[in-house]
């Protein structure tokens, strides 16, 4: 199929097919004319892909487990835990646990920027701001309650 039918049927645009051409995550096969070519494969995989970034984790982190999206069957069943000398060898549990610490950093980042945010407005403003945006209580009450 070529790129319009590919970036159809992953719910992407053909420009995001491009991208992710460039960066390694799927090879598209040439025409004689030149035009790119997919076939269900790709697609797979590009599902795979999306999922994967849909799920938080970075075009850098899929590049990493791409060779084990490979290997995996269309819907795998939940893998065994493994155990054992080679169980910390396994790159999907590092990137994932990785991914996560750093997803928290920046959790925690933009809540210290957003609860300093909320204390200079309700200093500064006072409860108007809060009832200007819809709030019952001054901004930096709001976030206790989250």
């Amino acid at each position: 199929m070529r790129i319009g039918d590919a970036a159809a049927a992953v719910g992407v645009t053909t420009r995001t097919l491009r991208y992710y051409e460039q960066r390694g995550l799927v090879t598209a096969r040439r025409t004689p004319s030149g035009q790119r070519e997919y076939d269900e494969e790709d697609v797979r995989r590009l599902h795979a892909v999306r999922e994967l970034l849909d799920s938080g984790l970075t075009i850098a982190d899929v590049r990493v487990l791409i060779d084990i999206l490979d290997a995996l069957p269309e819907r795998p069943a939940v893998p065994p835990v493994r155990t054992g000398p080679y169980a910390d060898t396994c790159v999907v549990p590092q990137v994932a646990i990785r991914r996560l610490a750093e997803l928290d950093a920046r959790i925690r980042g933009l809540t210290e920027v957003r609860d300093r945010l909320a204390d200079r407005l309700d200093l500064r403003f006072g409860i108007l701001v809060g009832e200007l945006i819809g709030l019952d209580a001054p901004l930096s009450d709001a976030s206790a309650g989250s």
